[in-house]
């Protein structure tokens, strides 16, 4: 005898996630890894460590290596501080994926904003964990103030930082009007 109801798929179902959840933006964690990694590769192939070559009159590309975190910080604390940061952003990434996985369809700029920190975080763990230090070379100026150099994963970072605000700002009254306890009643 010959069932008619379709066959249940497991790879379908399990691609559904990546349909259903905040997982459907990994693609641009995946483009911000490449992109910050491409880059990287450029800069290291093109320039000498520390050579500066000015793109706009408040601009340079200037290789550098950052063996701490954001402008530089422990940057000469000995080697340790090259795990620590690795095991910050691992644990870090780990919940972002746990979260996307767990975000509903409906949500967009939250999950969006968390795949921009996510490519960005593991783009800076992949330099840590290969070369021991931070590719940067992205030089920012304006008269003799220099901003520390940065990298597109840095960027990224940021970028999703700016859109957690964003969210935070546009969504903020929704989110406190849902968990507030309704008092209207009486």
């Amino acid at each position: 005898m010959h069932n008619s109801a379709p066959a249940s798929n497991p790879s379908a179902s399990g691609l559904s996630i990546f349909r259903q959840t905040g997982l459907r933006f990994l693609w641009i964690s995946i483009l911000s890894f490449a992109l910050d990694q491409w880059s990287k590769y450029a800069v290291m192939d093109s320039l000498s460590l520390y050579q500066s070559v000015q793109v706009l009159p408040f601009f340079n590309l200037t290789y550098v290596h950052n063996y701490g975190a954001a402008f530089s910080f422990l940057d000469s604390a000995g080697g340790w501080q090259r795990w620590f940061f690795t095991a910050i952003a691992m644990a870090v990434s780990g919940v972002i994926l746990w979260w996307l996985k767990q975000s509903p369809k409906n949500q967009t700029l939250l999950p969006v904003a968390f795949s921009f920190i996510l490519g960005g975080a593991l783009g800076n763990v992949y330099d840590r964990l290969v070369h021991g230090y931070v590719i940067d070379f992205l030089d920012f100026y304006v008269n003799g103030f220099h901003w520390p150099a940065f990298n597109i994963a840095d960027s990224a970072i940021f970028i999703g930082a700016a859109l957690l605000i964003i969210d935070m700002i546009k969504n903020g009254d929704k989110n406190k009007k849902t968990d507030a306890p309704n008092t209207s009643q009486k």
